[in-house]
């Protein structure tokens, strides 16, 4: 046969309906509305009797008119039925049903009083407590500051400059012993420059006068090697306190907002005290101060000498008188000048406190999300403005 081929007027459909097939329940929802009750008979079994009764024929058109009703065994009725059985629901909070509160329901229960009462009283403690570190780094930069004055002072002084200032200055005693001021300002030059090198006792051992002597003797030599080491002592220590200021002062900038002025006005004020009782000690008795100062850093009978050796006669008394004042001269302008600079006027403090309350305000603003339901409470404004209060 091919698609041409005209189809035989006697060839029967295939049987496609499924609704026969009493053994598969899924195909009920085709089936027509009475199919399943006469299957069910048709399953039982019905008599000839029955076929035949004259009572059959008039079922036959409420079967037709059965088939075009809606089906009553569909999937959409069994749903409806199901829906119309089971009872709706209980909405959350009635009946027997659990339900979980919500987070946030416990922000509109008052705690007890005893609770409320801790929370404030800790709340006032973390208001007022500050952190020790700052105040730790503020006290070692108020230490630290008058000695860095004192050892700058003292590299001022040991200098060719100062030297070349005193040989020349009016009043300033002469050699009695024949230098001249062109050979004072040499010859100290060598002592003052062997201080601060890191030269030998070479340096000064093998300088020779004039007429071939050799200038310093040997005591003499031996005393500038144990100044040397003090002086390069403190210079080292010096310059390991301006790191450790450096550090604080930076720390204090991030973290306390004043405290920088704060550390060094007091180390001006501690600056002022030491050397204004050093410099009384001095004027009552200068030669007691000087023979004392001497015995704290070197062994007796290692630092006097006689009149014309060459040590006096470079740096006579009155040389050290000079170096003496314009040490703490310079140390008394640097700390007055601190302490102008740093006195805590009204506008400092001003600037201060608006500098902590925008830092406060920053601090709060990303939590006043979580605390827009504790801010509600009775207890929460009072702890919160004493805490604000005290930061200020």
């Amino acid at each position: 046969m091919t698609e041409k081929t005209p189809t035989p007027p006697n060839r029967q459909d295939p049987h496609l309906d499924p609704a026969d097939d009493t053994d598969e329940p899924a195909f009920d929802w085709m089936k027509p509305a009475g199919a399943g009750a006469g299957t069910a008979a048709a399953a039982k079994g019905t008599t000839p009797a029955e076929k035949t009764s004259p009572d059959a024929g008039k079922d036959q058109p409420a079967a037709s008119a059965g088939t075009a009703a809606p089906q009553a065994g569909s999937r959409a009725d069994r749903k409806a039925a199901e829906a119309a059985v089971e009872p709706a629901p209980e909405p959350q909070g009635r009946g027997t049903h659990f339900r979980e509160p919500l987070p946030t329901s416990a922000l509109q229960v008052r705690p007890p009083r005893d609770e409320v009462e801790r929370r404030n009283a800790e709340r006032e403690l973390a208001a007022n407590t500050k952190p020790v570190l700052p105040r730790v780094m503020q006290v070692l930069l108020a230490v630290f500051y008058p000695l860095i004055l004192l050892v700058l002072a003292v590299r001022a002084v040991t200098s060719p400059l100062f030297l070349w200032v005193e040989y020349n200055r009016p009043g300033f005693p002469g050699d009695g012993y024949g230098f001249s001021t062109d050979d004072r300002m040499t010859y100290g030059s060598y002592a003052v420059d062997y201080l601060s090198n890191w030269s030998g006792p070479r340096y000064l051992g093998e300088l020779v006068n004039r007429s071939g002597d050799a200038l310093f003797q040997e005591g003499e030599v031996s005393h500038m090697a144990d100044v040397k080491l003090v002086i390069l002592s403190a210079f080292a220590g010096g310059a390991l306190l301006i790191l450790l200021s450096i550090v604080a002062i930076v720390y204090l900038r991030r973290r306390s907002t004043g405290g920088v002025r704060r550390g060094l006005f007091a180390g001006a004020i501690v600056t002022l005290v030491v050397i204004l009782g050093l410099g009384t000690l001095a004027a009552l008795s200068w030669q007691q101060f000087f023979t004392e100062f001497h015995r704290i850093f070197f062994a007796n009978g290692t630092w006097t000498f006689a009149l014309d050796d060459t040590l006096i006669r470079l740096f006579p008394g009155q040389f050290w008188v000079d170096a003496g004042i314009v040490i703490g001269a310079l140390v008394l302008i640097a700390s007055v000048v601190t302490l102008i600079l740093t006195w805590p006027t009204r506008k400092r403090r001003g600037i201060a406190k608006d500098v902590v309350a925008k830092d406060a305000d920053a601090a709060e603003t990303p939590s006043k999300d979580s605390d827009a339901g504790a801010s509600d409470r009775p207890d929460a404004a009072p702890g919160r403005a004493r805490g604000n209060s005290a930061a200020l």
